[in-house]
């Protein structure tokens, strides 16, 4: 039982880092299927915790904390969209950008607001996200292997880890289901098909960054208001880079993109597990080498381990209207 007590605690970390990745490549997946891609994902998730974690902090408010990232994280989106949409800027340098802003803003905004070298003051339990207790978990935590699983991993976590898998059968809905998806796809592929149709391409990929504004605002906000009690220099630590590899793993489809970042969340959890402690027939490994495995494993799969991966044919590709 040790060892299965040892796992739940193992899996169940996991599901807690797993849930930013998880909102970052779905918000990538919109986006780039419409054919914008968005490096930028690592810095509105930033610009997001801080709104989320600075909005909490005043008006002591999860709810209004959340509103916040997701407003901030629409407006850096928009701006993404308006250069490289309208504009027809490069997007790769677009997003770049938006990354080195938010970097530079939170700490300054941060220190000039609340003067505590950068950080929000710490938040009381109103103004941050409670977990949540699923029915009967208290009643069947005695029960052998099942108590466990459903009391400790499916029970105990914040509403928006629950919101992040329900993302992910809802993102596959819309884009495989519905009217708006079908052109998102298309649009992504052949924009100029779509444009022959009589729809605006423009108006469409306008709404999927709008999309990926909305779904990063939430993985900013679980970061500032769930996770930690506030916003924390630099605390997105890449997550919104690893989720663009996550998303390149899964070769840009909804399913794939949770299980590729459950696969990052795991290793990111044993890294946390096993720092200082003896592996067999190894001894023990320097913390900078677990810290450093998750994206080492990133490489590696990136590298050609999980075969060709086939982006969407208009991706970075800017739309001129033929006339």
């Amino acid at each position: 039982m040790e060892y299965f007590d040892t796992l739940i605690v193992i899996l169940q970390s996991t599901v807690r880092v797993s849930v930013p990745l998880i909102l970052a490549a779905l918000a990538g997946l919109y986006s780039e299927r419409s054919g914008v891609f968005d490096i930028g994902l690592e810095g509105k998730m930033l610009a997001a915790a801080f709104a989320g974690g600075a909005a909490a902090a005043v008006f002591q408010s999860a709810y209004v904390g959340l509103g916040a990232a997701i407003v901030v994280s629409v407006g850096f989106s928009l701006v993404h969209a308006f250069a490289s949409i309208t504009q027809r800027g490069n997007q790769i340098v677009s997003g770049v950008a938006i990354n080195f802003i938010a970097a530079g803003a939170t700490v300054i905004l941060g220190e000039a607001w609340f003067r505590q070298g950068g950080r929000t003051p710490p938040l009381g339990a109103g103004a941050r996200f409670a977990t949540v207790d699923l029915p009967f978990a208290a009643e069947v935590r005695d029960v052998p292997i099942l108590g466990p699983i459903y009391s400790n991993l499916l029970s105990g976590h914040y509403v928006l880890t629950y919101v992040a898998f329900l993302m992910v059968p809802f993102t596959w809905w819309v884009l495989y289901r519905t009217r708006f998806g079908l052109r998102l796809r298309a649009v992504g592929e052949n924009p100029g098909a779509v444009d022959t149709a009589g729809i605006s391409v423009t108006w469409l990929r306008y709404r999927a960054v709008i999309c990926c504004g909305i779904l990063c605002g939430i993985a900013g906000a679980y970061l500032s208001l769930a996770m930690t009690a506030g916003f924390v220099k630099g605390m997105t630590a890449g997550k919104g880079f690893i989720a663009l590899a996550a998303l390149i793993f899964a070769k840009w489809k909804p399913v794939n993109v949770m299980f590729a970042c459950l696969l990052f969340g795991f290793l990111d959890a044993m890294a946390i597990r096993m720092q200082g402690k003896p592996f067999p027939l190894i001894g023990e490994v320097p913390v900078q080498f677990m810290q450093a495995l998750p994206y080492i494993l990133t490489v590696i799969l990136l590298a050609g381990f999980i075969g060709k991966a086939i982006p969407p044919r208009a991706g970075g590709i800017p739309y001129v209207k033929e006339r």
